[in-house]
């Protein structure tokens, strides 16, 4: 069921959401070749701690971090750990908090140094397909419009959606309804309408669409091997005009 936020509890949702945002400013500034992800992942949880708001990754179906952070073939959920990156990586920092009982949530992907023109383009593809989403997230538009706009967008670019994740609605839990494809036909599943809050989240891989999960049980990586960038942004429909983007500096 679509459970849609009233407009105070949307105000403690951007509230979270702005958490989200000043904690992954930080940690984007911070990457650079020899840290480790281990190290983003500490300075992620004190920076959303620091702020008066709880990790909402950390514990959620167990798993142990707050950060996710996925590196070159990793799509989404790479664990933190000793791994240092080196120039010319990729890497994915979704991160989300908790305020009031709700829940914000974002991601964006950093280049390491210099990386390929072929990585640049990517990455810079993958944000551009979130903005396009964002855009069809209006009022009277069908929840497809939403997912047909990246599709069209990436697949245009010479690139390829992933499908096994999507994108969600988010209030008092981290995954609600509807769950947000980045890929289908447009004119499809239920209107919008305001109050509804969903996370649009573009996962896109340089090669094939498909994923596999590692034996963590939560890492998953490109079957072949190339690369992927995922962006994010919590984002609130507004009775009319543009969606208010809850997780915007």
């Amino acid at each position: 069921m679509i459970i849609l936020k009233t407009p105070a509890e949307i105000e403690v949702m951007a509230q979270a959401s702005r958490v989200v945002a000043e904690a992954l400013e930080i940690v984007k500034k911070a990457v650079r070749p020899g840290i480790s992800t281990e190290e983003l992942d500490r300075i992620a949880e004190e920076e959303i701690r620091v702020r008066g708001a709880l990790p909402a990754f950390k514990g959620y179906r167990n798993y142990p971090k707050t950060l996710c952070a996925s590196v070159n073939d990793q799509v989404v959920h790479g664990i933190p750990s000793r791994r240092k990156l080196k120039e010319g990586d990729i890497i994915g920092l979704d991160l989300g908090a908790i305020v009031g009982g709700f829940y914000g949530d974002s991601a964006v992907t950093v280049a390491v140094g210099a990386v390929p023109g072929t990585t640049e383009k990517l990455v810079q593809v993958t944000k551009e397909a979130l903005y396009l989403g964002i855009k069809q997230a209006v009022v009277g538009n069908r929840l497809s419009d939403i997912s047909h706009a990246v599709q069209e967008h990436v697949e245009a670019s010479g690139f390829s959606v992933v499908t096994e994740f999507v994108g969600h609605g988010i209030g008092r839990q981290l995954h609600e309804e509807p769950q947000v494809p980045n890929y289908g036909k447009p004119g499809q599943g239920p209107r919008l309408q305001p109050g509804m809050v969903l996370a649009i989240e573009p996962m896109v891989n340089i090669g094939r669409s498909a994923v596999r999960v590692l034996d963590d049980r939560w890492t998953a990586v490109t079957v072949d091997g190339s690369l992927s960038a995922h962006f994010e942004h919590t984002i609130a429909i507004q009775p009319t005009g543009t969606p208010r983007i809850l997780s915007q500096l």
